[in-house]
């Protein structure tokens, strides 16, 4: 197995504020207010943003390129360039093969290292879904990026997507979303799914966290489960997390795109719920004293979705990242949507978001009018 050392130069820089849980570093970029409105001229899925040390604005996601990743550049965050393909799948020492997404940049000691998910191609059973996830690194923000194994991170024996990354007090955490595939779970919506004569099972997808070496290469215990779709009818979280479900669109019920980060000594993990190619697709978040949880969702969920039914135009809100500008002075949400216009492709959208004296965490979106950024 070929692995790149990387301890030492992670290490040294693990508690600088912004390298992990989106803050943007000292020294990214900045600029006076510039009105702008969404969508972007960005067609992602499952954006992220990286605010660099240069100065620019670096943003990756699912699709633009055919196996692998792109990214656009930025210096004011509304005015964005294309740099072309930065990771290129599928080739000889490659433990990838097809299905690229989702992947996060981090910055670290003048370092780049992206985790992503992607088809393994050790695939003796022939499954339909075979995903898992990896790392890369580059000297730049544009690439190339190399993965640094010709095997996944790890395999815990189910399919795996949608990295996070968290450092907190030293110790560096993983997240990430078991797949719905072959994963039937009995629910009270189940019943309910049975009884209506829509679906003999409803498969899940929940979000897991593990410890990570600092060096990015090893996982440091067993991972525990930390946020699943609730079991019962009664569930305040049901109505909106079932939606693909009781609407018909699919016997599937999703927890995914997690991210998280700290504020005001709680560990704060937005997801995302239901399908992620239809109308439903929405945001919702869950606090925690430790990294590890137990996690509780917010009362207030979803604070992400579809407007339409208010006279917006926008479906289909989802797998969000949260950055800082101004050394903190503004949070914003980066997530993926759809209007009317894109139809079905996916574009990236911004919103500024807040969190109250409360804890209460709120994103000003979807939105499509100017406003200041």
């Amino acid at each position: 197995m070929l692995k790149r050392n990387l301890f030492g130069v992670i290490t040294a820089v693990l508690s600088l504020a912004g390298v992990f849980g989106g803050c943007n570093p000292k020294g990214a970029a900045s600029s006076e207010p510039v009105v702008y409105s969404n969508p972007l001229p960005v067609a992602f899925g499952d954006p992220f943003i990286l605010p660099a040390s240069n100065g620019k604005y670096y943003m990756y996601g699912t699709g633009g390129v055919e196996k692998g990743f792109g990214a656009y550049s930025s210096d004011n965050l509304i005015d964005w360039e294309f740099e072309g393909e930065v990771y290129s799948g599928d080739q000889p020492n490659s433990w990838t093969v097809k299905n690229y997404w989702a992947p996060e940049v981090y910055e670290i000691d003048g370092q780049y290292y992206m985790f992503f998910s992607a088809d393994w191609k050790v695939n003796p059973t022939n499954e339909l879904e075979n995903f898992r996830i990896g790392v890369a690194v580059a000297d730049n923000p544009t690439g190339p990026f190399i993965e640094v194994s010709d095997e996944p991170l790890f395999d815990p024996g189910y399919p795996i997507i949608d990295a996070n990354i968290l450092q907190h007090n030293g110790k560096t955490y993983l997240y990430y979303s078991r797949c719905c595939y072959k994963n039937p779970v009995e629910s009270e919506v189940a019943d309910w799914a049975r009884a209506e004569g829509m679906f003999e099972e409803i498969e899940e997808s929940w979000v897991y966290g593990v410890e990570i070496s600092n060096d990015f290469t090893t996982i440091l215990g067993e991972p525990v489960l930390l946020l699943q779709p609730p079991a019962t009818m009664d569930d305040p979280q049901t109505e909106w997390e079932s939606r693909s479900v009781t609407s018909g669109e699919v016997n599937r019920r999703w927890t995914e795109g997690s991210f998280a980060f700290e504020h005001g000594n709680k560990i704060y993990m937005m997801y995302s719920a239901n399908f992620f190619g239809g109308q439903n697709y929405a945001v919702g978040y869950a606090t925690a004293d430790h990294p590890l949880g137990p996690f509780t969702k917010a009362v207030n969920n979803p604070v992400l979705e579809k407007n339409i039914e208010q006279g917006g135009e926008v479906t289909g809100t989802g797998h969000n990242m949260v950055f800082w500008v101004n050394d903190g002075e503004k949070m914003y949400c980066v997530y993926h949507g759809r209007t009317a216009k894109t139809g079905d492709e996916r574009v990236v959208f911004i919103d500024e978001m807040q969190i109250d004296q409360k804890g209460v965490l709120t994103v000003d979106g979807p939105s499509t009018h100017e406003k200041e950024l």
